[in-house]
């Protein structure tokens, strides 16, 4: 941190605890006692009443606010929970950078609004849905996303090991990519890399938990003009059609579910004909089965088997 920056996260420390020590400073800041000493003389020569008190410390004289910022508690609350996801989503250099900016948002909070946007908060909570997945993935996130994102910013070549599933072989492959980085996507609780694929040659995306020895290369590499992320809707190669037959006590769940392949939904005389929409059948298998009995897989015949082949497995292991 430099001086500037730190000089005002002191005022706004000062201005949200009251009176501290030039050691407590000090600890918060990762400096010495001594730096505390110099900036709090810089911000007294620059009109800040920064007011000292022998054995207790450093307090701003009463009456003195940085300019206020009005945000109702509602809007408070609704950047906290921004910088919340931020924190826990993204890498070690934000989440810093995200609770220095907290700090500094809850210093200008007028007590008041403070307090009510506390209590919001506290109603509040994010779970990853699946929590061996989120944690992989973080764990990806802290070791990707910096050297991603200055690739991206710096229009840069990447090169990376990708393991890839086979689901029909049950098997996994990992291959050498070169890629050209157009940008970051969350969903699903994870991180996914938008790439032109050198190998492919096409835009690809790659899933951050399964980049490993990630290097950035000097090479430069240029973006397309008219490529924008936010608009860019990646081309739809699931062909293949999985017809399911759910339990009528099922259909609520069903329509609580948020699964991606899911596609039509539609009660029938017998129960509730769901239909899936992928590229392998393999790939629904695991959500299949996570329905036990309470499903009938009517096509294609290749996930029939591989059903049938599972529950086997299942009653063996019973």
């Amino acid at each position: 941190m430099n001086k500037t920056d730190r000089m005002l996260a002191i005022v706004l420390e000062l201005q949200r605890k009251g009176t501290l020590r030039a050691a407590d400073l000090a600890e918060k800041f990762e400096t010495s006692a001594r730096t505390i000493y110099r900036d709090v003389q810089a911000l007294s020569e620059a009109g800040v009443p920064v007011v000292g008190s022998p054995g207790q410390g450093y307090s701003l004289m009463d009456g003195y606010f940085l300019p206020p910022v009005g945000f109702t508690a509602e809007e408070a609350v609704t950047l906290l929970l921004g910088l919340d996801m931020v924190t826990g989503q993204f890498d070690a250099s934000y989440a810093a950078k995200a609770t220095m900016a907290r700090s500094k948002i809850e210093a200008i909070l007028p007590g008041t609004v403070l307090e009510e946007s506390r209590r919001m908060r506290s109603a509040w909570k994010m779970i990853e849905r699946n929590a061996s997945s989120g944690s992989r993935d973080r764990e990806a996130a802290s070791n990707g996303l910096p050297l991603l994102r200055q690739a991206i910013l710096e229009e840069r070549v990447v090169q990376f090991l990708y393991t890839k599933t086979r689901p029909a072989a049950g098997s996994e492959r990992e291959t050498v990519r070169e890629a050209e980085p157009y940008g970051l996507v969350r969903t699903g609780g994870a991180w996914m890399l938008v790439a032109h694929c050198r190998q492919r040659q096409d835009i690809r995306h790659f899933r951050l938990s399964r980049i490993r020895e990630l290097i950035l290369r000097d090479e430069r590499f240029s973006r397309p003009a008219g490529f924008d992320l936010q608009a860019y809707r990646p081309v739809d190669d699931r062909n293949v059609a999985v017809q399911l037959l759910f339990r009528p006590e099922l259909e609520a769940a069903l329509h609580e579910n948020d699964y991606y392949y899911l596609e039509t939904i539609e009660s029938v005389d017998n129960g509730i004909l769901v239909t899936l929409r992928v590229r392998q059948p393999e790939e629904a298998l695991q959500w299949v089965l996570g329905w036990g009995a309470g499903v009938t897989v009517l096509a294609p015949e290749p996930l029939r088997l591989r059903m049938a082949e599972e529950c086997r497995s299942m009653l063996e292991s019973y």
